[in-house]
């Protein structure tokens, strides 16, 4: 049945002597994106080096299909951060992979739980049968001995395509899960990395993506590969010297390596991209939050169901409570409010969005404190002079210079209150669109989407939601993609959706 469909949905035809595939897509590609595809859809080793927004997850389930209908793999692995994995099922697994092929794909998300029916899930999922195997791992996992040897023993026992998304998240070679990587790389028949921003310091940040992928492209050696193309100067300091880095050379010889191994696209050469890209990144709580959220929850529930009459603003006084924990702190009744302790996982991913971003970015956040904290994470990695705020506690005066330093590229950060900032401004630089949280309030986020985008407005502009599963969240957003109004949540007994 397998092979049937295969001639079926495989059509090979020769032109001028050359192959040339013609693959039925589930849906259909970009030019960009079929290109990319026809470079890599046979190598055991490429990098899809195509910057953030341009689609190269469908890319790499294109070439999955394509490499299980060919009969040459019968497992696939994504790892991916965090903020990023459950996409791959919730999103790209589910629409972009062709029916003939998701008919037979068994999927399995990691879980490092002791629970019976995980434990017999995991054993079950390294059986051999037909099916492809399509197994999503958050790469932090394979930080951990329990990760890694699981990973392994699948590996080692298919004929496995490994990706990794986010590749720069294994760019530090002495990291635990970069090592772990590198070594389970070798086990897989075919290796992809994907990643917008392959280099973010230095020609050093590729040696480990581009040694997952095969060792042989660049030096073996670290040391050999730093000296080629980096320049370096012995350095003495009291009572010991080292190694410095004072520049780079022969750039172009590394670029012309690359370019044999890789495919890049900016957003700015997609000329048929749509003008809006939207993605979401996922992000969990901590167990100090998620005790919060939880205890917070039901008593919301608790006390709106003793009161004899549900108003809006007592509605909308516990959503506010719940995306407050959500961001990072907490606000009581008497108006004082305390940061939760430990670290802020929402605060986290936005560090590690803005390593992929290029040109300014403009960050919306509803809450006061959430804006200070922002400022103060970005004020201390950037410098204080890329960074502005733009809220209601912004001078009148400044306001103006703000915006146009930004326009100019003097700021790079903008970050505002979307009801305060988000009407009548143009601020065109801006390349990145970030929602640390949102609203309900549907004018509010049109408005504060079009500060980028319009008249003035050269580029793609991409659009990103934080977003925490199975909470407020979750229904924030489709509330806002079904264009509802609050209203539309608070009549009769509809209040209580909003919490359960």
């Amino acid at each position: 049945l397998i092979i049937r469909k295969q001639k079926e949905y495989m059509q090979v035809q020769f032109i001028n002597d050359k192959d040339f595939i013609k693959y039925k897509f589930k849906t259909k590609p970009y030019k960009h994106q079929y290109d990319a595809f026809l470079k890599c859809k046979d190598k055991e080793s490429y990098a899809l080096f195509m910057e953030q927004g341009t689609g190269k997850s469908k890319v790499i389930i294109d070439n999955i299909a394509y490499l299980y209908r060919e009969g040459k793999i019968d497992t696939a692995v994504i790892a991916a951060p965090k903020g990023v994995y459950r996409n791959w099922l919730s999103s790209e697994f589910n629409t972009h992979m062709p029916d003939d092929v998701k008919e037979f794909t068994e999927m399995l998300v990691w879980s490092p739980a002791e629970t019976k029916s995980n434990i017999e899930s995991l054993t079950n999922f390294l059986k051999p049968n037909h099916n492809l195997k399509f197994f999503i791992v958050n790469i932090e996992a394979l930080s951990t001995d329990k990760g890694k040897n699981y990973l392994h023993r699948l590996l080692n026992s298919s004929k496995a395509f490994f990706c990794i998304d986010e590749s720069t998240n294994i760019k530090n070679r002495t990291a635990r899960r970069t090592k772990a990587c590198l070594k389970l790389g070798r086990l897989a028949k075919y290796r992809r990395i994907l990643t917008g921003t392959p280099v973010t310091q230095g020609p050093l940040d590729l040696w480990a993506q581009v040694n997952f992928l095969d060792e042989y492209i660049l030096q073996n050696s670290f040391y050999a590969y730093r000296n080629t193309f980096c320049v370096i100067r012995r350095r003495r300091v009291s009572t010991h010297s080292f190694d410095e880095i004072v520049g780079y050379q022969r750039l172009e010889e590394l670029q012309s390596i690359l370019d044999k191994h890789s495919f890049r696209v900016t957003k700015e050469e997609c000329l048929d991209l749509p003008p809006k890209i939207r993605t979401i990144r996922q992000i969990d709580m901590t167990p100090a939050q998620k005790l919060m959220y939880t205890q917070l929850k039901k008593r919301a529930i608790l006390e709106l169901e003793q009161e004899k009459l549900v108003t809006a603003p007592l509605i909308i006084t516990r959503i506010l409570r719940l995306q407050q924990i959500l961001c990072g702190f907490v606000k009581f009744d008497d108006g004082s409010e305390e940061v939760i302790k430990g670290t802020n996982p929402r605060l986290d991913e936005l560090l590690d969005v803005l390593e992929e971003t290029q040109g300014g970015v403009i960050i919306w956040a509803t809450f006061r404190r959430t804006i200070q904290m922002i400022r103060e994470a970005l004020a201390k990695k950037y410098g204080a002079s890329k960074v502005a705020t733009y809220y209601g506690e912004t001078e009148s005066e400044v306001r103006q210079e703000i915006v146009e330093k930004f326009q100019k590229g003097d700021i790079k950060y903008f970050i505002g209150q979307p009801r305060t900032g988000g009407y009548g401004l143009t601020l065109t630089n801006a390349k990145t669109v970030i929602y640390f949280n949102n609203t309900y309030d549907m004018e509010v986020r049109l408005q504060s989407e079009d500060r980028a985008h319009r008249i003035g407005q050269k580029d793609k502009v991409l659009y990103i939601d934080f977003v925490c599963p199975k909470t407020i969240d979750e229904k924030i957003l489709k509330t806002l993609s079904n264009k509802k109004k609050l209203a539309d949540q608070i009549t009769g007994d509809n209040w209580k959706e909003l919490f359960v």
